[in-house]
């Protein structure tokens, strides 16, 4: 069976026999939640059996944009049959959700037999979370028979356990400023990061329109070959679809993604070109990439649900995603109030993204997420107060089912409720639904 992996001989039977008993181990495993770097988990992928991955590799690195197109990448690769593996994070409702084969997420089982094969790979030696996940994905990966794994960076890049492995193609979808404890506090700083997926002699496609200036610094140092939006591809719009442009293989007439939202054409554009750059070894039709565009799907990204009100879900959760929900939400007909369903980790820019969704919502429902890097009620509310937002547009909320369900009663049959400002609050969100 694809990403069977065998038992090995040295433990009589597996450290734990469920998955959620692993996952609260690995969150004590290590005494910090982010440690970067390279070396720990080099070594513990050079210590399990299977480690190589006998297929091509995108690693895809961004600030925002990164699971769209990873989306798009493995519906077109997959309608053209080609079998994919695809490593994202973090997930919205089960962990299972971050390691993808053909379509499907890994089952508990093979997750907790990948699990039990790093942990006796790294000996003594310690891993973070997020690190002990990405060795189980790629060891799935390794045994599971693909054409492709799809690898999305967690933080930066440079340093992220995803960078152990050597990409065929390298994508980075945008830069903006978060993370700033760990990537830097400018652009350009956080450009260098991002940039740490690059490889020599590879294509690395960079699908912002505002390119950093340290994006070709770092491409020409390390001898990558940059491919840039506007200018080595591009896209227009037309009445009934839009085309993607490139001097030797452009496509014509393809169809909108369903995805939602402005810049989903930006993402789809990048991952076509990616595709592009392995066309001699993965080639498409027109008709996979059209059906592919059409199919991808993406939880959680101005994902719209119910009616009476409707219910709008995104993971904006820093000021570039938040700019793009504004727009998207003004783009969208409301005849009655938006009522916000609001909650953010305390180490993000909780003013800014206030200050640049308050012109879109009439009422502000707070409540504080379930993690340990939450941000407190007070402190939310003093974010919103900094933008001049009245009291009387707030009500905060001590969990999110209290929260959700008086935001329904506020925004009535013409309203809306928008859930947004974390992983975790759209995550809470689609569990109540």
């Amino acid at each position: 069976m694809p990403g069977q992996i065998s038992n090995r001989p040295n433990r009589i039977s597996m450290r734990f026999n469920t998955l959620e008993d692993w996952l609260d181990w690995q969150s004590t495993l290590h005494p910090k939640e982010i440690e970067l770097g390279l070396d720990r988990v080099q070594k513990v992928w050079q210590s399990l059996a299977t480690s190589s991955l006998n297929c091509k590799v995108i690693t895809v690195a961004g600030t925002n944009g990164k699971g769209s197109c990873v989306a798009f990448l493995d519906t077109i690769l997959r309608s053209a049959s080609y079998r994919t593996g695809c490593y994202t994070s973090p997930h919205l409702v089960r962990y299972n959700e971050r390691i993808v084969i053909d379509g499907e997420p890994a089952s508990d089982a093979q997750i907790c037999q990948a699990f039990e094969d790093v942990d006796q790979a790294r000996g003594d030696i310690p891993l973070t979370y997020f690190e002990f996940g990405t060795l189980a994905a790629l060891h799935l990966f390794s045994s599971a028979n693909l054409d492709v794994a799809v690898l999305e960076v967690g933080l930066g890049g440079r340093l992220d356990a995803v960078n152990i492995i050597d990409p065929d193609v390298a994508l980075i979808s945008t830069v903006d400023i978060d993370h700033t404890d760990w990537l830097g506090s400018t652009r350009e700083a956080i450009a260098v990061e991002k940039a740490g997926i690059m490889r020599k002699g590879k294509p690395v496609i960079y699908a912002g329109l505002d390119m950093p200036a340290t994006i070709p610094s770092a491409a020409e140092t390390v001898g990558a070959r940059l491919l840039v939006a506007g200018v080595d591809y591009s896209w227009r719009t037309l009445e009934q679809g839009w085309d993607w442009l490139h001097k030797e293989h452009p496509r014509h007439s393809l169809p909108l993604p369903n995805m939602r939202g402005r810049f989903q054409l930006q993402n789809a554009s990048a991952a076509l070109m990616a595709l592009e750059c392995l066309r001699l070894d993965l080639p498409l039709d027109q008709r996979a990439v059209r059906y592919g565009l059409q199919e991808a799907k993406l939880a959680g990204r101005y994902q719209v649900v119910g009616r009476d009100p409707v219910v709008v879900l995104d993971v904006a959760h820093n000021p570039q995603a938040a700019t793009a929900l504004a727009e998207n939400l003004g783009d969208m007909f409301c005849h009655g109030k938006s009522v916000a369903v609001f909650s953010m980790l305390a180490d993000k820019q909780i003013a800014e993204v206030v200050k640049i969704l308050s012109p879109r919502i009439d009422q502000w429902n707070l409540y504080p997420i379930t993690a340990a890097r939450a941000a407190p009620l007070p402190q939310l509310e003093a974010a919103l107060q900094s933008e001049g937002i009245e009291p009387a547009r707030t009500a905060r909320f001590n969990d999110i089912t209290s929260a959700y369900t008086a935001a329904k009663e506020s925004a009535g049959a013409d309203g809306r409720v928008v859930v947004f400002g974390s992983f975790y609050s759209v995550g809470d969100v689609m569990r109540l639904l």
